[in-house]
C-alpha cells in the first residue's frame, strides 16, 4: 500500500514565491537524484522560493545556497508548503 502525499502537495513550480516548503517526493530516475543530492536536495529538504524566471525555472534557496532550477525538475518535486508567501492571509491592522 502506498501513502498518499498531503491534501496541500503540488509541484515546486505551482508554489507562490516566497513560499517556503519541504521536498516529499522526487519523480524520477536514478540521474534526477544523483543530481539533486549533488546540489543538497533530498527528500526532507527545506526550501524557500524565491521567484520564477522565463520558461519555468524556479530560483530556490537550500541551506544557505541559491538553486536555479529547470522546469522540467520543478515538475518532478513534490513539495509540501509549511508557510505562506508574505503578504498572503495576513489580516489588515
Amino acid at each position: 500500500m502506498l501513502d498518499q502525499p498531503p491534501a496541500d502537495a503540488q509541484a515546486l513550480c505551482d508554489l507562490p514565491s516566497g513560499c517556503h516548503a519541504r521536498v516529499l517526493a522526487i519523480h524520477g530516475g536514478k540521474e534526477l537524484h544523483r543530481k539533486l543530492l549533488a546540489l543538497g536536495l533530498r527528500v526532507g529538504s527545506e526550501i524557500t522560493l524565491l521567484q520564477h524566471r522565463n520558461r519555468g525555472v524556479v530560483v530556490a534557496t537550500h541551506a544557505g545556497t541559491r538553486l536555479a532550477l529547470g522546469s522540467g525538475i520543478a515538475e518532478k518535486l513534490l513539495m509540501q508548503p509549511l508557510t505562506e508567501p508574505a503578504g498572503v492571509g495576513e489580516q489588515p491592522n
